[in-house]
């Protein structure tokens, strides 16, 4: 029962996280596309960089155990996970705005929240912070 409160536990804080870099990158990417008249596909790519960025340092320092991760190692393998993520979002928000001709905040919010679930957390826990890389 204590490693699935574990689980739980984590996952929990993974979404807490999550939203917290959600806020960042939809406050930048609204900011952009609305007030700066940037394209909405920049707008949106520019945002899930700062997100990214924000969303590594909150899991590394709060989220997942880091108790003898070697960060440079974390920092690679959350690049790889976090390039997927940025393209995911990025073509998946065109794609929908494109075809369903929804507001690109709508789609984008929908795409994040797929992304978020079934790509970011997954391979965050099982490849990013898996506890192989400590030594």
């Amino acid at each position: 029962m204590g490693k699935i409160k574990h689980e739980l536990w984590t996952f929990c804080k993974a979404q807490l996280s999550a939203q917290a870099a959600t806020l960042i990158d939809f406050g930048i990417s609204i900011f952009l596309a609305e007030v700066a008249g940037l394209w909405y596909l920049y707008a949106t790519f520019i945002g899930a960089l700062t997100g990214g960025v924000c969303n590594c340092v909150f899991n590394y320092r709060w989220v997942f155990d880091n108790e003898g991760l070697k960060k440079k190692k974390v920092a690679f393998r959350y690049t790889i996970v976090w390039i997927g993520s940025i393209l995911l979002n990025t073509l998946g928000t065109y794609a929908l705005t494109e075809f369903s001709r929804y507001y690109f905040i709508i789609t984008k919010a929908i795409v994040s929240v797929v992304v978020a679930v079934f790509w970011n957390y997954q391979l965050q826990r099982l490849f990013v912070y898996k506890s192989s890389l400590k030594e």
